[in-house]
């Protein structure tokens, strides 16, 4: 990873309203760079980029599975420093 500072990725599910957001930190000492939060920070996790990449797999095939995206994952994130 290069490093461009700390990163922010964030989306809301529309009923019920939930927050999702991704942090990226490259510059962070540990091999945690990738920090996960559903739902205000309820339910947390840390990532490697590994960990990431797996987790990205297995749930873009899980989700596929249920049918069509619905329309409100059709846009742009942009990230954001904060």
């Amino acid at each position: 990873m290069t490093a461009t500072g700390r990163r922010f990725y964030r989306l809301r599910t529309p009923e019920p309203v939930t927050a999702v957001s991704v942090r990226v930190d490259p510059d962070r000492p540990d091999p945690y760079p990738i920090y996960l939060a559903v739902g205000a920070g309820r339910r947390r996790m840390s990532l490697t980029p590994d960990e990431a990449w797996a987790l990205w797999r297995c749930l873009s095939e899980a989700v596929a599975s249920l049918g069509t995206p619905p329309d409100y994952i059709r846009t742009d994130i942009r990230p954001a420093r904060r």
